[in-house]
């Protein structure tokens, strides 16, 4: 590792994995770690959080869990307090969650579609509200968010409260780029494309194959140009060249990470 993000406090949200293996937020927090970061890593799991933070720290790196619900302003006034009380700022922001519900207008319910909308969107905007404070003050800040390609392509699947929300999430980081561009912060979301992560056995099988997870798995590759999914890691290697200062004049951006699937569909 570079030491790309030495001395750099990180809140991650949406630090764990929903399932065994590797998570976006997982690799990406343990990633920054590698890179040097102090990493607040937050779940509304302890268990998932706690396992991120093990690993970080099995690695040498240094990093605390913090268990909240996004989606309550008091508990995300909370996470942002605890981090400035232990380390003193937050240069980077990174916001990574989101739930799947499948369905369209019709057949998704609205208490479906009312929670996709306070997990996936109201979560970032409440985030953003308590750390942009502490980041203009400083005139300093790198905000990166986990989107979706499923925010600007229909990829087969109707999950219209995903699609919906992704595609405000990229809309709210680049109103946040421009309107504190002056102020030395950055804002820019990475859209994943079809990933092989714990997330897609967690409600997907359905769309795909019946409920065969292996058939969901083979008719995602076969979607893809490369023949194959990609993975958290391939997600978090691009959240954290938008963290860092190589990165410095990017802002307002999308970063597609989808092994050119959505070329096809321009």
């Amino acid at each position: 590792m570079t030491g790309r993000l030495e001395n750099r406090v990180v809140i991650v949200v949406g630090a764990g994995s929903i399932g065994p293996g590797w998570g976006n937020g997982k690799a990406s927090a343990v990633l920054f770690a590698r890179e040097g970061a102090k990493v607040l890593a937050v779940d509304a799991s302890a268990e998932a959080a706690e396992e991120t933070v093990s690993i970080i720290r099995d690695e040498g790196g240094a990093a605390t869990a913090h268990v909240a619900d996004v989606t309550d302003p008091d508990q995300v006034a909370a996470m942002v307090r605890h981090c400035v009380d232990a380390h003193g700022t937050v240069h980077v922001l990174h916001h990574n969650v989101g739930i799947v519900r499948v369905g369209g207008p019709v057949e998704l319910a609205q208490e479906d579609w009312d929670r996709a909308v306070a997990v996936n969107m109201t979560s970032c905007f409440l985030t953003l509200k308590h750390v942009l404070p502490i980041m203009e003050r400083q005139r300093r800040g790198a905000i990166v968010a986990t989107g979706s390609i499923s925010g600007t392509r229909y990829t087969g699947v109707p999950y219209i409260s995903y699609a919906a929300t992704k595609a405000a999430i990229a809309q709210m980081m680049q109103s946040v780029a421009l309107q504190y561009a002056d102020k030395g912060i950055r804002a820019n979301t990475v859209l994943p494309g079809l990933m092989d992560t714990p997330i897609i056995y967690q409600g997907l099988q359905n769309a795909y194959g019946g409920g065969d997870a292996q058939k969901m798995v083979e008719a995602r590759k076969r979607q893809c140009p490369t023949g194959e999914m990609g993975d958290a890691w391939d997600t978090a290697h691009a959240v954290l060249f938008l963290a860092s200062d190589e990165a410095r004049y990017i802002t307002g951006t999308t970063l597609v990470v989808d092994g050119g699937l959505t070329a096809k569909y321009v």
